[in-house]
């Protein structure tokens, strides 16, 4: 069974790599790199958790090593442990400087490396529960809004080197502020959780992801979905909220339903991913204008931003 940490050792002395390798082996995944320039190569192919760096190496030093990570976005948040026989305090301060976490002196004792790995995964561990914590609207548990602008950005972008569809939908419980204030907002509360375990459940394949977008709108972001997927799939998430029967006796009796708008396109230069949005929420004004509980689709327009 795999670990749950990769640690990418990088030291041009294969001595070190092996007696580091051997003390951490039973605690992570190990990565090793003889060089500078096979550690920056393993760090882009392999996101490791946490990187142990020699600084004394030919070609390619420790320092320049870091520099190199740090220019990239895909390692720059990488933390860096250097691990070196110098003991001056100059160097420990460049390297701190450069933007490592900390710093190990030579000769390799088991049990110093052994507590500063198991730190500072510790501390990697905490943050992702913070940063998971952040991108979770706490009512619904779906992803909040800050999820989603950070998913639609980056979908949108690999859509366009993929050459692929991206969907977008946008959702409203319909007459929703009606049942908020004829029950209360306990009972709005239930329905809006009811609804996103609805909506999750449908979309939780793939790299597809649904947010509470604010109050009682959700929005989902469907990768590779065509305009009929899309529509199939929000079509069945409309039947499941109403099968619910959610009775709203301000409605004359009614149900509680659902709304939504779909727009797709495969992203290119002409557009903007807030012109998708844009077209998705007009198709969603349109459903709710011709009756609501249904849904409707619109192109989206160039570099249309509502």
């Amino acid at each position: 069974m795999p670990n749950s940490f990769s640690v990418l050792i990088i030291d041009d002395e294969i001595i070190n790599l092996q007696i580091i390798s051997d003390i951490l082996r039973s605690e992570v995944d190990i990565i090793m790199a003889k060089s500078g320039e096979q550690g920056v190569r393993k760090a882009l192919e392999l996101s490791p958790d946490l990187i142990l760096l020699d600084v004394m190496m030919p070609d390619m030093d420790g320092f320049e090593t870091m520099e190199k990570l740090s220019q990239d976005s895909r390692t720059c948040d990488i933390p860096v442990i250097f691990i070196t026989a110098l003991d001056d305090i100059k160097n420990e301060e460049k390297g701190l400087l450069l933007g490592a976490s900390d710093y190990i002196q030579k000769p390799i004792h088991a049990s110093i490396i052994k507590a500063r790995v198991a730190l500072h995964l510790k501390l990697i561990n905490q943050h992702r529960i913070l940063e998971r914590l952040s991108t979770i609207d706490p009512l619904t548990s779906l992803a909040n809004r800050r999820k989603y602008e950070e998913t639609i950005r980056s979908e949108w972008k690999l859509m366009e080197e993929i050459n692929e569809t991206l969907s977008l939908a946008v959702i409203d419980i319909d007459n929703f502020k009606q049942y908020n204030d004829f029950y209360g907002h306990a009972a709005g509360d239930k329905v809006l959780q009811k609804v996103a375990a609805i909506l999750a459940n449908n979309f939780k394949h793939n790299s597809n992801l649904v947010a509470r977008y604010g109050g009682e709108e959700f929005v989902a972001i469907m990768p590779r979905t065509s305009k009929k997927e899309a529509l199939q799939r929000l079509n069945k998430c409309i039947s499941e909220v109403q099968e619910m029967a959610i009775t709203c006796k301000k409605e004359n009796d009614n149900v509680v339903t659902i709304s939504a708008g779909v727009s797709s396109i495969i992203p290119n230069d002409g557009f903007k991913f807030e012109s998708l949005f844009a077209a998705a929420d007009e198709a969603l004004y349109l459903a709710k204008y011709e009756g609501k509980n249904q849904v409707k689709w619109k192109r989206a327009k160039a570099n249309d931003i509502a």
